[in-house]
């Protein structure tokens, strides 16, 4: 045995060689790829300096060895398809109606297809239950007036809107403004009635409504604990009385803001951990009363980029934790919408630094690459709405609040670096199928020609496209290795030509005996995955001309084998800085033994 031990340093020496060696191949692999060992490591982390980059690359170690979240990127999810390009807008503040149009001008100029807005409760039904006049300035005026212009600018610059409604008047409560101006009416009917008047009002023009914000935290839930089963009933009055209005609203929960209380709720009794929040929401039976699940998406303090999954730190992976709780659940077919997200980019003189530090350069920098990151990895995700264009005036930055800087313009309209920047990534970029399951209705598919909407309990969720127009055509771009297509096969049914690069790759046959729903077929395998394949479907005509059968879509699935050997890559990365801490760990404990067994022989005790 001694003369085993005695061989154990020569052991681990030779181990560690190869680990270096090994090491040094890793990282000339990496540093040969575009941005070098530090791009690659801020790929990994969201850190730029490289001492947090290596602490972030031990981050990323110790995370290899927790369960990994389950987010089912190629199960089927509905309004995840969308144009994901949305942002936060104070219209209601602007006094000027020119003011309201401009905001909204700039939006749509930088890209945006979605406007978050809310319809304050207590700036509507102001004075009194039933009571939508606005008698607070002489002469008294419809306290609906300027939000109609809102919806109407909307659809002027062929955006929608999300309509989130919240913050209830002080005659709702018995306790007024005292429970917190936040706080939820005393009778959830009120808001109910309050939700059915909104969205009858604005039926087949808005579509989308948005029930609270950040139901999770204080002050949104006003002077009393927040409740998960409390939020959960309002929820339910509010999504019924809406669809008893409009069957096709689509009901968006209220943004859950993260927070990292492992046990649930503070001492305090006002913040609620989200994730838990939202697992006691699905245990009171929310499911059925939510459309899109809703989440605060700050990247605090590591930029857009950072992988790391730590319950405890708060960065722009939360979702895939929230996305983890929903597929435990069984609500895999709903998407997440982030209602905030942004980078705060205030000054050094602010002493309050609650939602991070970075410059106007990297805010510039981290928006278009968090955008980036939604549609290349997260399928399941839908819209994304920056933390903001603008405020009305500059109460905020005169008061020195840190939420002054997420804005994209100054109040009076100077765009700052991000706005330029999220301009110029809108601009130049086509949207492409990445890796997951993807709907028909997706924003990246480019329909021409004839094509009909069908509603069929047989489809994947409840839907597909079809046609029988000869001059009809399916184009889109994707990005991976394989590309399968869901139809439905029956009689009747024609045949769908493919071409992939420019080139033909042969003829899909939707024609069978028995109807087939749902049926899959792989288009093409094996593709590069470092640029991405345009792909152009036609339905295949008979000698007339005519199409031979009907030809329909019902949903693509992406798939990127290619990525195997990066993450390998990554593997062998995590393994090899593991191995070389428990080496250096052994020596180290070794060198102390033998400092320890030194000072006893000479008459040292060990401290």
């Amino acid at each position: 045995m001694r003369s085993i031990s005695s061989k154990w340093p020569l052991i681990l020496l030779i181990l560690t060689s190869l680990l270096l060696v090994s090491g040094l191949v890793v990282f000339a692999t990496v540093a040969s790829s575009d941005g070098g060992v530090q791009g690659w490591l801020f790929s990994l982390t969201g850190e730029e300096a490289l001492l947090p980059q290596l602490k972030g690359l031990s981050d990323l170690a110790a995370g290899a060895l927790r369960a990994h979240v389950q987010t089912a990127d190629m199960e089927p999810v509905q309004h995840a398809g969308v144009n994901p390009f949305g942002v936060n807008v104070f219209l209601e503040q602007e006094v000027e109606p020119a003011k309201r149009e401009q905001a909204v001008r700039m939006a749509a100029e930088a890209g945006f297809h979605w406007l978050r807005q809310e319809f304050p409760w207590e700036d509507i039904e102001i004075h009194g239950k039933d009571d939508f006049e606005d008698r607070r300035h002489e002469p008294a005026k419809s306290s609906w007036e300027k939000y109609d212009q809102i919806v109407d600018l909307a659809e002027q610059y062929d955006m929608e809107l999300i309509v989130r409604l919240s913050n209830p008047p002080s005659w709702t409560r018995a306790a007024g403004d005292s429970a917190g101006t936040y706080a939820p009416p005393d009778n959830t009917d009120d808001f109910g009635d309050f939700v059915a008047a909104v969205v009858e009002r604005y039926q087949g023009r808005v579509h989308y409504y948005q029930i609270w914000n950040e139901p999770n935290i204080y002050p949104e839930w006003g002077e009393t604990p927040v409740s998960p089963e409390d939020y959960t009933e309002l929820l339910k009055v509010a999504a019924t009385r809406a669809r008893e209005i409009d069957p096709g609203v689509v009901i968006i929960s209220g943004a859950l803001a993260s927070t990292i209380d492992l046990d649930g709720i503070s001492v305090a009794g006002r913040n609620f951990n989200d994730l838990t929040y939202l697992q006691r929401m699905y245990d009171a039976g929310a499911a059925p009363y939510f459309d899109v699940l809703a989440m605060q998406g700050y990247g605090l303090w590591s930029g857009p980029t950072d992988q790391r999954m730590q319950p405890r730190v708060i960065n722009f992976s939360r979702p895939r934790y929230v996305r983890d709780v929903m597929v435990r659940n069984g609500d895999a077919a709903k998407p997440i919408w982030i209602s905030e997200m942004n980078w705060n980019a205030v000054p050094d003189q602010i002493a309050d630094k609650r939602y991070g530090q970075v410059s106007l350069e990297q805010q510039a920098a981290y928006l278009p690459l968090a955008y980036q990151r939604i549609q290349e990895e997260w399928p399941w995700l839908g819209v994304a709405n920056t933390w903001y264009l603008k405020r009305a005036t500059d109460q905020w930055e005169q008061n020195g609040q840190p939420e002054a800087y997420f804005r994209l313009l100054t109040p009076d309209f100077q765009p700052l670096p991000v706005y330029d920047s999220i301009k110029a990534y809108t601009e130049g970029l086509q949207p492409a199928l990445a890796e997951g399951y993807h709907q028909e209705d997706h924003w990246a598919l480019a329909y021409s020609g004839d094509w009909q909407t069908v509603e069929d309990e047989q489809a994947v969720l409840g839907h597909l496209r079809q046609t029988n127009d000869p001059l009809a055509s399916l184009s889109f771009q994707f990005q991976g290795s394989d590309l399968s297509m869901v139809a439905p096969r029956g009689p009747g049914m024609g045949q769908w030509s493919v071409e992939i690069d420019g080139r033909e790759r042969g003829i899909v046959n939707l024609e069978a005996a028995e109807p087939q729903a749902g049926w899959r077929q792989s288009l093409i395998r094996n593709m590069s995955n470092q640029t991405p394949h345009q792909v152009v479907l036609r339905p295949v005509l008979n000698e007339d001309g005519e199409v031979a059968g009907t030809v329909a879509i019902d949903g693509l699935i992406v798939q990127n084998r290619n990525m195997l050997w990066v993450n390998g890559l990554y593997c062998l990365v995590t393994l090899i800085f593991m191995l070389a801490l428990g080496i250096i760990g052994y020596f180290w404990m070794s060198g102390r033994r033998r400092v320890s067994q030194n000072d006893t022989v000479h008459g040292t005790p060990s401290s």
